[in-house]
C-alpha cells in the first residue's frame, strides 16, 4: 500500500506574482551593474545570473535585449521625474541623467536605433521635467543667459556622446569637465 508523502521534503509553494515582481526589480537592478560595467553588449546571461535567476525568467519578463534596455531607460525617466518631485533643482536632475548616461553609455542609441519613437516619448519626459526648472535655474545664474530647454538636451546628448568609448573610470570626470565647457552647474550624485 502507497505511503504518505514524507515530511523530509515538503512541497514547495508557489510564491506567485511577488515573485515575478521581485525578479523584474533583480533584473533591472542587474542590466544597470552589467551595462555600466560592460555595456549593452554584454551576455544577458550575465544578467540573469546577477539577478540569482534563470535566463527563462529574463526572458519572460524581457523578450528581447531591446526591451530590458528600454526598460532601464524607462526605470531612469521615473527616477529623473521622482527627483523633480522631491524638489530638485536642475543642477541636481541634469546631474541625475550625467550619472545615468555615465553608467550606462550605448543604451540610449541602441534604444533610439531599434524604438524611435518609444525614445522620442522619454525624450518628451525628461525635456518637461528641464523645463519646469529651467526659468529658476537660469534666474540663479546656474545656466548661461539666452540658453533654451532644447539647448539643455543638446548639453545631455553631447555630454552623452563624449562618454562613450571612454574608460569607466574616466566617464564621471569628463562629464563634469564638459558641463564646465558648456557653463552649466550641474550636480553628479
Amino acid at each position: 500500500m502507497p505511503t504518505a508523502r514524507s515530511n523530509s521534503h515538503p512541497p514547495r509553494s508557489n510564491p506567485g506574482p511577488a515573485a515575478a515582481a521581485r525578479n523584474r526589480a533583480a533584473l533591472l537592478e542587474a542590466a544597470h551593474a552589467v551595462f555600466a560595467e560592460s555595456g549593452t553588449a554584454a551576455p544577458l546571461s550575465s544578467i540573469a545570473r546577477r539577478a540569482g535567476v534563470g535566463q527563462g525568467s529574463l526572458y519572460r519578463h524581457f523578450p528581447d535585449r531591446v526591451s530590458l534596455v528600454a526598460a532601464v531607460v524607462e526605470e531612469n525617466v521615473d527616477a529623473l521625474e521622482a527627483a523633480a518631485a522631491a524638489g530638485a533643482g536642475l543642477p541636481e536632475l541634469l546631474g541625475l541623467v550625467t550619472r545615468h548616461a555615465i553608467e550606462s553609455v550605448g543604451v540610449v542609441d541602441l534604444l533610439a536605433e531599434d524604438r524611435p519613437a518609444r525614445m522620442l516619448e522619454l525624450r518628451d519626459r525628461v525635456l518637461a521635467v528641464l523645463a519646469a526648472r529651467h526659468g529658476p535655474a537660469t534666474e540663479a545664474g546656474q545656466v548661461p543667459p539666452g540658453t533654451t530647454v532644447d539647448d539643455l538636451m543638446l548639453g545631455v546628448e553631447l555630454v552623452a556622446g563624449a562618454l562613450t568609448r571612454r574608460p569607466a573610470a574616466d566617464r564621471a570626470p569628463m562629464a563634469a569637465r564638459a558641463w564646465r565647457l558648456l557653463g552649466i552647474q550641474v550636480v553628479l550624485p
